[in-house]
């Protein structure tokens, strides 16, 4: 693996667009180099950039992410940036969990509202029966 790659190979190493890339930069959280025109992430860009996207599939937000990001190597060999890591997936999962409880009593709801509507089919269905003698 070369020790830096351009924008184009990032992306496609990620499944991400180069707009994409450019807005993390923006933000400061990556840092290439520059060669001309061209940039040269490090292998430091790539694992950040993997921490972004980590982030992003955990509920976090860029701000959330990028605040665990730049806690790498601080004092206390990392202990500050894991617990806060820890901290930060906690809240989430506490979160989804509230999101899950509202979304299970929707569907019991809706459930219970099918069911009435079906019964109530079933009795306009009976009363619609011509009688027969």
């Amino acid at each position: 693996m070369n020790s830096t790659c351009t924008i184009g190979d990032l992306a496609e190493e990620f499944g991400v667009t180069t707009r994409t890339i450019r807005f993390y930069e923006e933000k400061g959280l990556l840092n290439p180099s520059r060669k001309g025109q061209r940039r040269h992430y490090s292998l430091a860009d790539r694992t950040k950039l993997r921490l972004i996207l980590r982030g992003k599939r955990l509920g976090l937000s860029l701000d959330e992410s990028a605040e665990i990001i730049l806690m790498y190597g601080t004092p206390g060999n990392n202990r500050k940036q894991l617990d806060t890591l820890l901290e930060k997936i906690g809240q989430k999962r506490k979160e989804l969990q509230a999101r899950r409880r509202e979304l299970d009593a929707m569907l019991d709801e809706m459930a219970q509202a099918e069911n009435k509507c079906r019964a109530a089919i079933a009795d306009l269905g009976q009363q619609q029966k011509p009688e027969t003698s």
